[in-house]
């Protein structure tokens, strides 16, 4: 499974239970003891309401506070961690949640500059890979997970969701081969008709 570097993966504010349950979106990785999957996480972000932020800054001391930003101290997997922003864009105070690689010094920064950036544009505007991320943090577990051996060996370990195949019942696909249909279908009504963002 390949990610790219910053992505956003929620569209909207996350609320208090859709934000802990995003802080481990691959809980059900396969071999999760065994393998470093950082990369999983590094680049994540979404947005979370300020009354969120301000908990989370109260919960622990932070590892480091710096302007606009801060960063907790344990650790998800290796050095990577969350790191909070408070951000001004287009006048208005927003607050964000990213997983940043605080093993390179200039992760958090571009982290900021990639959030605003993104959000700088049209907030209707989406990415393909916006919409599978978005599909991916909304969907329960129970219906998404990771291709196991009973797949093809080049589909294994990559992210599946549980589709309604009308006639042919439920079907397990991979994350990646939705069609544009049904990703319209599993996204919610306010997010099916939004216009194509050109990736970045």
């Amino acid at each position: 499974m390949t990610l790219s570097p910053i992505r956003k993966v929620y569209q909207g504010i996350a609320d208090r239970r859709q934000m802990f349950r995003m802080f481990d979106r691959h809980a059900q990785r396969p071999n999760r003891s065994e393998n470093d999957d950082s990369v999983l996480y590094c680049g994540e972000w979404f947005e979370i309401g300020q009354a969120d932020h301000d908990h989370m800054l109260e919960i622990l001391p932070p590892l480091w506070i710096k302007a606009e930003m801060f960063a907790l101290r344990e650790f998800l997997a290796g050095s990577i961690t969350g790191v909070f922003f408070a951000l001004r864009i287009d006048g208005q105070p927003r607050y964000f949640h990213g997983y940043c690689d605080l093993s390179d010094k200039g992760s958090p920064d571009r982290m900021r500059a990639a959030i605003i950036e993104r959000e700088a544009r049209p907030a209707e505007a989406m990415t393909r890979e916006e919409r599978l991320e978005h599909i991916w943090s909304s969907t329960h577990d129970d219906y998404r997970g990771y291709a196991g051996d009973r797949w093809a060996e080049h589909l294994r370990g990559e992210r599946t969701v549980l589709l309604y195949g009308g006639e042919h019942g439920t079907v397990l696909k991979p994350l990646d081969q939705l069609t544009d249909a049904e990703i319209a279908a599993k996204l919610p009504v306010h997010l099916r008709y939004v216009p194509d963002a050109i990736a970045a």
